[in-house]
């Protein structure tokens, strides 16, 4: 088996795990495998009505390289017929970023690969409002999800690196894989059906370690072509 590594970053994500238009709709601390699959599903063109099963049965791993701040939105929308108004709030993930690993059969992960780099819809990270920032896939590693997820090297932000530069040598990073062990943790984030009329899903159960993998955080910074502004001045 090979390993799919995709890095996700924006400004903002929000990942709902279950959830439905309600007034309060939350996001989970990282993407959800329903999320992701929906991500993978328009790049490759599939309509929603379309099977998912393919996607559903890749291993899922995820590896949290930075957490981001929770922040809300608080704002105000009327019904259809104008008469009613009500408030929401809804909750996204500032400034994270995540590795995200997905396991299976070699070709099919090409084909993924690609459409990641040529997608026929247009991705987000959970929401509409949530567009992808920078590179998605980091390529395919032959490694199995565990050990792919620990090799890759560490995927923050640029503000970030700099914060460690000069601080802590090793950071410990959080990672949630699926697992097949009947009484682990549960999460309702498995899709069925994307369908509209018949949207559906069912519980994975899911292993979460928030040592699991250690990375080396100290390395040379690129150049910084604002270094020199002001100098002279």
């Amino acid at each position: 088996m090979s390993t799919l590594l995709i890095r996700l970053a924006a400004p903002l994500q929000s990942w709902g795990a279950d959830s439905k238009f309600e007034e309060r709709r939350a996001t989970m601390r990282e993407p959800t495998k329903s999320g992701v699959i929906g991500m993978l599903a328009s790049a490759l063109g599939r309509r929603r009505e379309d099977s998912i099963d393919d996607l559903a049965e890749l291993k899922f791993g995820v590896r949290i390289d930075q957490p981001g701040l929770l922040v809300r939105d608080y704002h105000t929308a009327k019904s259809q017929d104008g008469k009613t108004s009500y408030v929401t709030h809804r909750y996204y993930l500032s400034d994270a970023v995540f590795v995200v690993g997905l396991e299976g059969g070699a070709e099919f992960l090409q084909a993924l690969d690609e459409a990641l780099h040529s997608p026929v819809f247009p991705l987000f990270l959970g929401r509409r409002s949530c567009p992808p920032v920078g590179r998605l896939s980091l390529g395919i590693s032959e490694k199995q999800l565990e050990d792919a997820l620990s090799a890759v090297p560490w995927q923050p932000g640029y503000s970030a690196r700099k914060r460690t530069v000069g601080a802590e040598d090793f950071l410990n990073l959080t990672v949630v894989l699926d697992s097949a062990k009947v009484g682990d943790l549960r999460r309702r984030d498995m899709p069925v059906s994307f369908s509209q009329k018949h949207r559906r899903y069912v519980y994975r159960y899911i292993v979460d370690n928030p040592k699991a993998v250690t990375i080396m955080s100290s390395f040379q910074t690129e150049h910084d072509a604002f270094s020199g502004v002001g100098e002279g001045m």
